[in-house]
């Protein structure tokens, strides 16, 4: 069930319950007879949203700043600025705030968002859906559907469904054993654990491991285990902190070897992805 998120002090109000950033009250985004409802709201580092759900989808968008979000039994993504989480109804999720943020959460109705995608996902986004982001907020809520707003709402709509997922999501396995394999490596990304390390430590052969990781997360162990690292530098970077550091408390040789991957992984340099 949804929460009521509005009443705890380190909570960020940013769902159907809602109070805009003046602090004057809204009508609730649900009762909202348009296609698509904006809220913007500024947020600090460390604020935090429990699990909850919308009875719309949701596209966060960061102008500035990172947040971690994780959807139940679907793992987490890690979205960075100038790109957006998009969020369908009824997903229960959270927030965390990891670097100060300017969120831009548009609000889309089952109707208008029948194609867009089934599952959570972080979106590149192209610069004019950015800019049709920006222009969107500035709208009246009861903005006019059969005019020049209600226009803009239609190509945004186009842009949005044409956009492609970034890969910034890290699925989680179900079984607790896997779960614990899961946990350690993001507690202690710069150890190498290999499947023969597993394989003493729990008593099952590493080909059942990595048969069993693959099913419950579609990807490799070590595909698993190099995601985990990126979304770690991805924070790490987002609060200013070294290349050279990140590489090294992360395990890689070089700080050569580690802008290797992560351009492999995002197709631009840490330098070049923040800028």
């Amino acid at each position: 069930m949804t929460k009521n998120i509005e009443k705890q002090t380190n909570i960020v109000a940013i769902g159907d319950h809602w109070s805009s950033i003046e602090g004057k009250p809204r009508q609730p985004v649900a009762e909202v007879p348009r296609r698509i409802v904006m809220r913007t709201t500024i947020c600090n580092s460390g604020q935090y949203v429990p699990m909850h759900s919308h009875s719309r989808g949701q596209l966060l968008f960061l102008t500035e700043g990172l947040v971690e979000a994780r959807a139940l039994d679907s793992g987490t993504w890690i979205v960075p600025p100038q790109r957006a989480l998009w969020l369908p109804s009824l997903v229960e999720h959270q927030i965390k705030v990891i670097h100060s943020v300017e969120m831009r959460n548009v609000y889309i109705s089952a109707e208008a968002a029948q194609h867009l995608p089934k599952h959570c996902q972080v979106m590149n986004l192209s610069s004019l859906l950015r800019e049709l982001i920006i222009s969107l907020s500035k709208m009246e809520q009861l903005y006019d559907e059969q005019g020049a707003d209600g226009r803009l709402v239609d190509v945004f709509l186009d842009q949005l469904h044409a956009s492609k997922e970034a890969p910034l999501h890290l699925p989680m396995p179900s079984s607790k054993t896997l779960l614990r394999i899961a946990n350690t490596i993001i507690e202690h990304p710069e150890q190498h654990y290999n499947m023969q390390y597993w394989e003493q430590q729990l008593g099952m052969s590493s080909r059942t491991l990595a048969r069993r990781f693959n099913a419950e997360t579609n990807m490799t162990y070590s595909q698993w285990r190099q995601q985990a690292k990126l979304l770690n530098a991805l924070q790490r970077l987002a609060q200013g902190e070294a290349v050279v550091n990140i590489a090294q408390e992360l395990g890689y040789q070089s700080q050569s070897a580690f802008i290797s991957m992560f351009k492999k992984a995002l197709g631009k340099t840490p330098g070049q992805y923040f800028s």
